[in-house]
């Protein structure tokens, strides 16, 4: 069968990636087509767009690129439409995404799957019209997701297991010890992988560890989609180093971490590490007094809320300062107590999410759907 993937980031590129070897497990005649990243393309397929042309988010980043996004748009409508796969996969990235599952749904016949559901329990939460409109079959990966769509939206899902969960367990099955872990215990600084993230995040995390470089290593956990100089401007003048390609590597032998929201604070949480949470925005007081109207959660981190209690401290909005960043990630190092009850909270966590394979699962429940389509 013929499979369409769109993913919009690297997070997305690495699910996606995974899903496609299970579904070659599943249909040894797969073919592959997507939007999607290196991972991806490692697999097999046809690349039709990097998602580095897609990987806009925030609205004045959102704003500047609108041409790009709208002939990336068009391309992808009239690429589908020209293939004739048997199926789209959409991963994550809802403001792309669930506009091409309305152009699927409303020219053409073809069934469409969303592996990695859309946030809406967090924010716009009035996408679920359009996902009960448009798309044929979701996958989640967050076991908090099921009574959300299925008792309160009446919108049956496949919960499938959680895709971090299993890398970090063949990562840790597969890991050769390559990495200079150095004298002195490890920081990592997970500043995002969008540029506007890291510039927005990475000087502050730098302000607040300058008094730990003495004892510590501070290093950067470099995004794949972001040019290497471009991290030469904030770190210039600062005891800190970027690695590539070794996120996990990293945190397997990080002591502490400051991370920005988002995947990567559950990755850090699987590894054990303590960590602060943070996320910038514009205008920080404007942004804390309107949360409690646009949130529709009480926690930001997943850490948070898979746990459904405060594991890990959230640093957002005008909370997100040097002096905040630097209390806590003082109490996460030096007090004991402190670090056992986080790492408590982790267990938790892990137990929560369960031991199933996501991708296995999906590819078998989304290739047992289609060939009875069929």
């Amino acid at each position: 069968m013929r499979y369409y993937l769109i993913v919009g980031e690297a997070s997305g590129d690495l699910h996606a990636s995974c899903l496609m070897k299970s579904l070659k497990e599943q249909d040894h005649e797969a073919e592959f087509r997507f939007f999607g990243g290196d991972m991806m393309a490692a697999v097999g397929g046809a690349p039709v767009r990097h998602y580095r042309h897609l990987a806009y988010m925030g609205f004045i980043p959102v704003m500047l690129h609108l041409p790009a996004i709208l002939k990336n748009m068009e391309m992808c409508k009239q690429d589908i439409a020209e293939w004739r796969p048997d199926v789209v996969i959409l991963v994550d990235y809802p403001g792309f995404n669930l506009k091409i599952a309305k152009f699927i749904k409303s020219k053409t016949k073809i069934p469409v799957f969303y592996y990695i559901s859309p946030k809406i329990w967090a924010w716009k939460e009035y996408r679920i019209k359009n996902i009960k409109r448009d798309v044929d079959e979701l996958f989640s990966i967050l076991p908090f997701e099921v009574p959300f769509f299925e008792q309160k939206h009446n919108y049956p899902i496949h919960y499938v297991g959680n895709p971090t969960a299993d890398e970090i367990r063949r990562f840790r099955k597969e890991y050769n010890g390559s990495f200079d872990k150095g004298d002195k215990p490890i920081i990592a600084l997970l500043s995002g992988s969008r540029q506007h993230e890291i510039a927005d995040n990475l000087p502050v995390m730098l302000q607040a560890t300058q008094h730990l470089t003495d004892n510590y290593r501070l290093i950067v956990a470099g995004a794949p989609s972001i040019p290497h100089e471009y991290y030469n401007k904030f770190i210039d003048g600062h005891s800190v180093e970027v690695v590539y390609d070794k996120t996990y590597q990293l945190l397997l032998h990080a002591d502490a971490a400051i991370v920005t929201s988002g995947t990567a604070t559950l990755e850090t949480a699987l590894f054990n590490v303590p960590q602060v949470v943070c996320y910038a925005t514009p205008l920080p007081r404007l942004m804390s007094l309107l949360r409690r109207f646009l949130l529709k959660v009480k926690y930001v981190s997943l850490v948070n809320l898979i746990a459904d209690e405060e594991v890990v401290p959230e640093l957002v909005a005008d909370g997100f300062n040097a002096a905040n960043v630097k209390k806590e990630i003082d109490l996460i190092l030096f007090d004991t107590q402190r670090r056992a009850a986080m790492l408590k909270g982790y267990d938790k966590v892990a137990q929560r999410l369960g031991t199933e394979s996501a991708p296995d699962n999906a590819a078998k429940i989304m290739t047992t759907l289609l060939r009875n389509k069929q």
